[in-house]
C-alpha cells in the first residue's frame, strides 16, 4: 500500500536537489583557481654552466619564499627536432611536469640549447622561452642571449616565463618584463614589472618591492 505524498514534500525535495547542484558548481569553480606556488625548482639541463644556474637561483630568491636547484639532467631525446637541431619547447614543458610531479611547485628548466615551437604556419619557430599559462612548468634558453653578458637577460627571461606560469599575459608596457618579444630580443629595454603586473604578482605571493 502506498500513500500519495503531499505537495510540500515535493517542494522540499526540489529545494534539496537545487542546493546540491549549486554546491557542486561552486566546488568545480574552485578547482579552476590557480594554486599559489611559493617554491620554484630550477632544473638545469646538460650544457648550461653551473655559474649561470647559481646566478639565476640567487636572483629568484628575491621573489620567492623558496628556490631549489635540482641536479643537472640530460635533455630528453624525444624532444629533439633533427631538421634544425633544436629541442621542442612544448615537449620540454611536459617532460618537466613528469620529472617534477609535486603540484605545489613551479619548475623552471634552463638550457643552453636552441628551442622552438610551432607558430601559425611555421613548424619550427625559434624562441627564448616558453611557459604554460598558467601552469607549473616553463623553459628558458640562453642560446639567443649574448654569451658575454647573459646573467641579466636570463633573469629577465626567467621572470617573464614565471610570470606567465603565475597567470600573467603579455603586457603592452614596453619597459615591463612581461612585454611581448614579437620575434625580437627586447630584453635590454625592460626595466622591471609595471605597476599592474607587479600588483598581480604580489597577489600571487611573489616578493616584489
Amino acid at each position: 500500500m502506498s500513500m500519495r505524498k503531499p505537495r510540500i514534500y515535493w517542494l522540499f525535495r526540489l529545494m534539496m536537489v537545487t542546493a546540491v547542484l549549486l554546491s557542486v558548481a561552486c566546488s568545480e569553480k574552485k578547482k579552476n583557481v590557480m594554486p599559489v606556488a611559493t617554491t620554484i625548482v630550477v632544473q638545469p639541463f646538460s650544457g648550461i654552466s653551473q655559474k649561470q644556474v647559481d646566478a639565476i637561483a640567487k636572483r629568484l630568491k628575491l621573489h620567492f619564499h623558496a628556490v631549489k636547484v635540482s641536479a643537472t639532467i640530460d635533455l630528453p631525446k624525444l624532444a629533439f627536432s633533427a631538421p634544425r637541431q633544436r629541442y621542442r619547447a612544448d615537449s620540454l614543458l611536459n617532460f618537466l611536469l613528469v620529472k617534477h610531479p609535486d603540484k605545489n611547485v613551479i619548475v623552471l628548466g634552463v638550457t643552453d640549447k636552441d628551442i622552438s615551437i610551432g607558430k601559425n604556419d611555421i613548424p619550427d619557430w625559434g624562441v627564448m622561452g616558453l611557459s604554460y599559462w598558467p601552469g607549473r612548468s616553463c623553459i628558458v634558453s640562453t642560446f639567443r642571449l649574448s654569451k658575454m653578458q647573459a646573467d641579466e637577460p636570463l633573469y629577465k627571461l626567467a621572470v617573464h616565463e614565471l610570470g606567465h606560469a603565475s597567470g600573467l599575459p603579455h603586457c603592452p608596457v614596453k619597459s615591463c618584463y612581461m612585454r611581448n618579444a614579437e620575434g625580437r630580443n627586447p630584453l635590454n629595454e625592460e626595466t622591471g614589472f609595471c605597476e599592474k603586473c607587479r600588483k598581480y604578482l604580489v597577489g600571487r605571493n611573489w616578493l616584489i618591492q
